[in-house]
């Protein structure tokens, strides 16, 4: 005769009751025993994988690259203003080797970013593949019979009825399927699922994230940012050279760029004129004629702040403005050989703005000599007039508009090869005009003044003023796919947080008296005040059709968490 081993009741109880709550979630069991790892390559290699795609680490990985993207915040990016990063080194000269080794100045393309990148991209894809296929496994699936002892269960209720148990089991599968549960009828007991859109928006939020990553990476490499400033009057057509300056990602080519132009006609600014506010902008906006593609018809356009101009994917933005004063020079035989707007770049929030005029061809001296001329410029379109305050503008409207100009000759240096400052004169390699004090001569000139250079050098005509308007043209791909992205990852952690996963089961058994037992029972994934609260909502209703027996003590009761 041989013997059987058998389990305890406890321990056979415990086991009904985890296999009752099992694959209530999708997470994977990191510390489940299995097959052992192994030894040599192939086992490091599935122990690693293994830790990669553990939602631990991909929390780590997450933590670790919003850590990595501080110093791209605080040091200057050469993608972003190369000046800015010259400025910053000649500041902290001591740390740019340091800088420059841990590519400080490149950080969003930095090999130590773009490890963590991807390491946390391929560590979100191995998580939620098996997370995916198990969470389909589930819906394919049946809710599993009830466990032996319902009263074990965190929210118990029991009453006894006159009505046979199949008539109970049968209104219970009705009740259960009118409040959208899942069923499944087994002998003496019907089961009900529901929740499973908290699991579907546990893996829409982390699905979410992928794309998100994904958006970022392709806006990254195929964008493209330039910036422009257009003379009222004067156009833009979006090709490189026609940019004033320019940066775009590793995949960028200039096909890439949408054919199309427009043309500044008017530029409108108001200001608050009185009150505490006064100077204070209340609107600007370009007026401009567009064109979309090399033929297309010409179309009235208005961009304000913030209502940028679309064109094939290209957003075009308003980003400020300025004056330009008309100014023409003449050499020294009366023979004008420059007249043109010159951008002035504002300075304050009442548009005092400083420049250079540059005469780089067709001067000559009294004596022949070839030469070029400078002039640094100070512009303001509100003088305070003479004696009445210094070269700073009162207001940002054209109200009593000054120029005052420096003068210089020799060379201005745009021989040598180097960028220049547009709104700076480089004084290095120039003489300056000396007034009869032997100082610098300068003056201060009102619109259709003249300024009269020493020694018959020539003079300088203040014509009068254009506005300008500086334009930002972007193409970023990938900015929908972000924005889908962030919204699904939104209503995803939503679903995960606030809808519960829970089953239930009625179990309903005559006995020889005639009389049924009614045993109800729900388990959640997480303690929830809301489990008792559903159930004793059922118990309602399956009661109102399977009431209490008479003569039969009442014992509706639904009780809550266990100890």
């Amino acid at each position: 005769m041989s013997t059987t081993d058998k389990a305890p009741p406890e321990a056979s109880q415990q086991t009904e009751d985890a296999a009752a709550g099992a694959q209530l979630s999708t997470a994977p069991l990191e510390d489940a025993p299995g097959a052992p790892v192994g030894i040599g390559v192939i086992g490091w290699l599935r122990w690693f994988w293994r830790q990669l795609t553990s939602m631990r680490v991909a929390l780590i990985l997450l933590f670790l690259l919003s850590l990595a993207s501080i110093p791209g915040s605080l040091i200057p990016q050469t993608q972003v203003d190369a000046m800015k990063v010259a400025t910053w080194k000649r500041e902290h000269a001591s740390w740019v080797t340091v800088a420059e080794k841990l590519q400080l100045f490149d950080v969003y393309s930095s090999v130590w970013f773009s490890a963590i990148y991807l390491l946390l991209f391929v560590s979100l894809i191995g998580c939620i593949l098996p997370r995916s296929w198990q969470f389909v496994g589930q819906l394919r699936g049946r809710p599993p019979g009830a466990p032996k002892r319902l009263d074990r269960l965190p929210a118990y209720t029991t009453w006894c009825t006159d009505k046979p148990a199949d008539e109970v089991i049968a209104a219970a599968g009705k009740v259960l399927a009118g409040s959208r549960f899942r069923t499944e009828t087994r002998a003496g007991s019907v089961a009900g699922e529901k929740g499973y859109l908290r699991e579907a928006g546990n893996l829409v939020f982390h699905i979410a994230l992928i794309v998100m990553l994904v958006a970022f990476a392709w806006g990254q490499l195929y964008k493209s940012e330039g910036g422009k400033l257009v003379l009222r009057g004067k156009g833009f057509s979006n090709t490189l050279t026609q940019y004033d300056d320019f940066k775009s990602g590793s995949f960028f080519t200039p096909d890439d760029l949408p054919p199309f132009s427009f043309t500044l006609d008017r530029f409108d600014a108001s200001y608050a004129k009185t009150g505490p506010q006064k100077g204070t902008a209340r609107d600007f906006k370009a007026h401009v004629t567009f064109r979309d593609g090399a033929d297309g018809a010409p179309h009235q356009r208005e961009i304000e702040v913030n209502k940028p101009l679309e064109v094939d994917g290209s957003k075009v933005y308003l980003l400020g403005h300025g004056y330009a004063p008309i100014v023409s020079v003449t050499d020294p035989t009366g023979k004008v050989i420059f007249k043109d707007a010159v951008p002035m770049l504002p300075q304050d929030s009442n548009l005092t703005s400083s420049g250079a005029i540059k005469v780089t061809d067709g001067y000559k001296d009294k004596d022949g000599k070839k030469e070029q001329l400078g002039f640094g410029a100070m512009f303001v379109p509100t003088y305070a007039g003479e004696g009445k305050g210094t070269m700073f503008s009162q207001f940002p409207d054209l109200g009593f508009p000054a120029l005052m100009l420096s003068a210089w000759h020799g060379s201005l240096g745009v021989d040598s090869g180097l960028p220049q400052n547009v709104y700076q004169l480089d004084t290095s390699k120039m003489q300056m005009f000396k007034d009869d004090s032997g100082q610098l001569f300068k003056q201060k000139m009102l619109p259709g003044e003249t300024m009269t250079l020493p020694g018959g050098a020539g003079t300088v005509k203040f014509e009068g003023i254009e506005r300008w308007a500086t334009f930002s043209i972007t193409h970023q791909p990938g900015s929908g796919l972000a924005l889908a992205g962030a919204i699904a990852a939104i209503g995803g952690l939503a679903g995960s947080l606030f809808i519960q996963r829970r089953r239930i089961w009625v179990r309903a058994v005559t006995g020889e008296d005639g009389v049924t037992v009614v045993e109800m029972a729900g388990l959640g994934r997480s303690e929830s005040t809301k489990l008792p609260e559903e159930l004793g909502a059922l118990a309602a209703a399956l009661h109102q059709q399977a009431p209490t027996a008479p003569d039969q003590p009442v014992k509706e009761t639904v009780e809550g968490e266990r100890g």
